[in-house]
């Protein structure tokens, strides 16, 4: 399995504006690229609606070599209910730690060194107090599980993640495909893992030629196949081909085929101007405010 990789973890976003702001100027990110889209994605990408949405891809640098996040905006929501799935995502950074004091963002260390932080709509990120790797500042990303030794079984026998780490006394375990990647930590709770609207999705790539042979297993082994496999069309770039599954708590994974993503997932240097110029020409903030009415929740 050391020819798949952690990609990226999809956010829905409700204010493009306050969002930007934080990855890029608190977290200190880059904008890779931007995507505007005029109908909803076969692969419910931004979730179960229809209209008009755009993709912007943010990180510490290009998509082949770094865990980056995907933020969704659908046009007129304005608002996605949180459920407890997403733990949160953590960093090493001190300047990211510097931009947020600096910027007076909300920070409250949890343990030495660790700061907890919140982006707008209420998604936790941890920020480690320290220089970061050379290879990607993002460390790992935190899920709810329900059954940690279940989980295991699917991420870890069918997916075949390796297991870096496993506590049943703390119910956490630590997965990945290689040592320089962004890690999948699995952490148990007590009850039922709730999605709520803000639900997000995890990706990972992988030799194209796998993607059938990846949902054939599913089938096999009678797990959820939310999209079989589709081709996804990008205007004016690769076209990708992916399959989106469900883990037993119903976690949404992509899977997608790793030669052409790496052609679309090309950084452009306009990226961040196609983003600001997307967000001037958005007036819907300015439409129902006129219309005195609140943007629909998710």
């Amino acid at each position: 399995m050391a020819s798949r990789r952690a990609l990226h973890f999809v956010f829905k976003v409700g204010n493009r504006f306050q969002t930007t702001h934080f990855f890029r100027d608190v977290l200190g990110m880059k904008i890779l690229r931007h995507e505007e889209f005029e109908e909803g994605c076969k692969a419910a990408c931004n979730g179960p609606y229809d209209g008009k949405w755009s993709k912007t891809m943010v990180g510490f640098g290009p998509e082949d070599d770094h865990f980056v996040a995907e933020l969704t905006y659908n046009y007129g929501i304005g608002h996605y209910k949180l459920g407890n799935d997403f733990m949160g995502i953590t960093l090493a950074s001190n300047q990211a730690v510097s931009n947020a004091r600096r910027l007076e963002w909300p920070l409250s260390e949890v343990t030495e060194g660790v700061f907890e932080t919140e982006a707008p709509g209420g998604y936790k990120f941890y920020l480690q107090n320290r220089s970061p790797p050379q290879s990607d500042p993002i460390l790992k990303v935190t899920l709810a599980v329900s059954d940690l030794q279940k989980s295991l079984n699917y991420w870890s026998n069918l997916l075949g993640m390796k297991i870096y780490e496993k506590d049943e006394e703390k119910q956490r375990a630590l997965l990945g495909y290689a040592d320089n990647q962004c890690k999948l930590e699995l952490q148990g709770i007590k009850g039922t893992v709730d999605h709520a609207a803000a639900f997000g999705r995890i990706a990972f790539s992988c030799p194209q030629k796998e993607l059938s042979d990846l949902e054939d297993l599913m089938k096999r082994e009678n797990q959820k196949i939310l999209t079989p496999l589709v081709s996804l069309d990008t205007p004016g770039k690769a076209t990708v081909q992916v399959v989106i599954l469900a883990d037993p708590d119903g976690h949404e994974i992509c899977f997608v085929g790793d030669e052409a993503f790496r052609e679309l997932s090309e950084m452009d240097p306009e990226g961040s101007k196609l983003l600001d110029d997307a967000m001037a020409a958005d007036k819907s903030d300015e439409w129902f405010a006129k219309q005195n009415k609140p943007k629909a929740s998710g």
